[in-house]
């Protein structure tokens, strides 16, 4: 089911899955504000790193560059002749203590929120409780603009980790059962586009309201301004949408359905976790998502830092959120083309050829000046961008079917924490080498060995996938004797 077909479905649950979609922009905004506003909030709250940067009341000679000055001394000894500084000595936003703001500061609180408010989602009122979430991580961003001192903004980010682990758990609830089930990976993926809007979003609002300086308040205006469309949001949200009747899976509808109880549930899942296709596609979706967070959280640094006027805010406003949406719906329509020729395995041949293919625009835009940077920057978000959807494709087909839930939530716990806490690789590559060889490793650099990875998922896949197919077919002959048994017949013989 396209998402032609998607937007001619009936008007309310599309009418729904625009909100929940504006809900998941605001969630990534207020997320990411904090990447594009880092250094004008360091230089007025003192934290992190400080650099030789340039004076932009000051005209440059060609021969001067701030930014390869490494000392204080020389840097503020760089004078024209009337005695003015080229170059200024202060905080450039970078550094250990900002990786941990974007890193475990806000990925620790947000997936253990996110493990419990995702039980909490099959009991209580959905919508109630996302509204909740969502005047929380509003008014934290808010409250962020007033910050003063640097463990101000620790706690916001521990706050909006758990504002912001209650969006999608009960958005992704609310959207399956809105839509049936051949139309509920078009609704998910149009919710998606949330990521990239979002986080496109946060570069407009991050250069163009901090340079605007409203009020004398430079950067606090542009979380201001990101907190405030959230209580708006949530009101619409609280008088329009309807708490939907939860749908019932095939299974719950049969009174001879599967039941486990918890402890065997577990055993279940840590067992399936042991799987060696499973635990090497957790670790390659792992270093591949820590690839992601680890450029997005250091784009609007590594351009101000060497290209200072190249209008990041213009190009990052565009570049992710045409790549990177396109990518995700490109991605699942290429794969399962692709798996109905070749089988499962097909799934990660997708894997594997778009990381490998998306390292080199990756380079490039490290490699290249603006705005040939940039324009890299859109291939490589819409091949590399393929994997998201198609890996929980994967992980979904790996293990029996009564556990797919808890198992997706399990890897997105792991693959998060890997890959949010990821950005405090930066700062001491950054020192053993510069800020562009230290993006090269873990950005193209991390495209390859996720490749590289997937590949070795090959090794045991179709195995693995065998004795899933196996596990179901015991399972449901269990549950239902009189039938014959259908594992390894032709779909022809199945239905026969």
């Amino acid at each position: 089911m396209n998402l032609l077909q998607l937007f001619r479905s009936e008007g309310y649950p599309l009418y729904v899955l625009c909100v929940l979609l504006v809900t998941y922009l605001l969630n990534q905004l207020d997320r990411y504000i904090l990447a594009t506003t880092s250094a004008a909030m360091a230089q007025d709250i003192h934290f992190g790193d400080k650099g030789c940067l340039e004076n932009d009341t000051v005209t440059f000679p060609g021969n001067i560059s701030c930014k390869n000055v490494e000392s204080e001394y020389s840097c503020t000894n760089l004078t024209n002749v009337n005695g003015t500084n080229y170059c200024m000595w202060d905080y450039n936003g970078s550094g250990e203590q900002y990786q941990i703001l974007v890193g475990p500061a806000f990925t620790v609180v947000y997936t253990i929120t996110g493990v419990v408010l995702g039980f909490i989602a099959d009991i209580w009122n959905r919508k109630y409780i996302l509204v909740i979430c969502l005047m929380v991580w509003s008014g934290v961003t808010i409250l962020t603009g007033f910050a003063h001192q640097y463990w101000h903004v620790v706690l916001s980010r521990f706050a909006l980790g758990i504002g912001e682990a209650g969006c999608t758990p009960f958005a992704a609830s609310i959207i399956a059962d809105y839509f049936s089930e051949d139309m509920r990976g078009s609704a998910m993926g149009f919710y998606n586009w949330g990521i990239y809007t979002g986080y496109s979003l946060s570069y407009a609002m991050g250069n163009y309201i901090t340079e605007a300086n409203i009020n004398g308040q430079g950067w606090r205006w542009a979380y201001f301004i990101s907190g405030i469309p959230g209580f708006a949001v949530g009101l619409l949200i609280l008088l329009s949408v309807k708490e939907p009747e939860r749908r019932k899976a095939a299974k719950e509808k049969d009174s001879r359905s599967y039941d486990l109880s918890p402890l065997k549930k577990l055993r279940t899942i840590l067992r399936s976790f042991l799987n060696p296709s499973l635990m090497m596609l957790i670790i390659a979706g792992s270093v591949r998502n820590a690839a992601g967070y680890i450029w997005g959280n250091n784009t609007q640094l590594y351009f101000d830092h060497y290209y200072k006027n190249s209008h990041v805010g213009l190009w990052m406003s565009l570049v992710p959120v045409l790549g990177g949406c396109f990518g995700v719906l490109f991605g699942g329509f290429i794969s399962d083309r692709v798996v109905k020729r070749v089988g499962p395995q097909g799934r990660i041949w997708v894997l594997v050829i778009s990381q490998l293919c998306a390292a080199p625009f990756a380079a490039l835009a490290l490699y290249l000046d603006p705005p040939y940077a940039f324009l890299s920057l859109i291939p490589s978000n819409i091949i590399g961008e393929m994997w998201v959807g198609v890996t929980l494709a994967v992980v979904v087909e790996l293990v029996p079917s009564y556990i797919r839930t808890s198992t997706v939530a399990v890897y997105l716990f792991i693959s998060t924490n890997i890959g949010g806490n990821s950005p405090l690789l930066v700062t001491p590559l950054k020192n053993m080498t510069n800020l562009r060889t230290a993006l090269y490793i873990l950005f193209p650099g991390l495209y390859v060995a996720g490749s590289v990875l997937f590949m070795l998922t090959l090794l045991v896949l179709r195995r693995d996938i065998k004795k899933v197919k196996q596990e179901e077919e015991e399972r449901r002959l269990l549950l239902n004797p009189d039938e014959e048994p259908q594992y390894g017949k032709t779909p022809r013989e199945q239905h026969s």
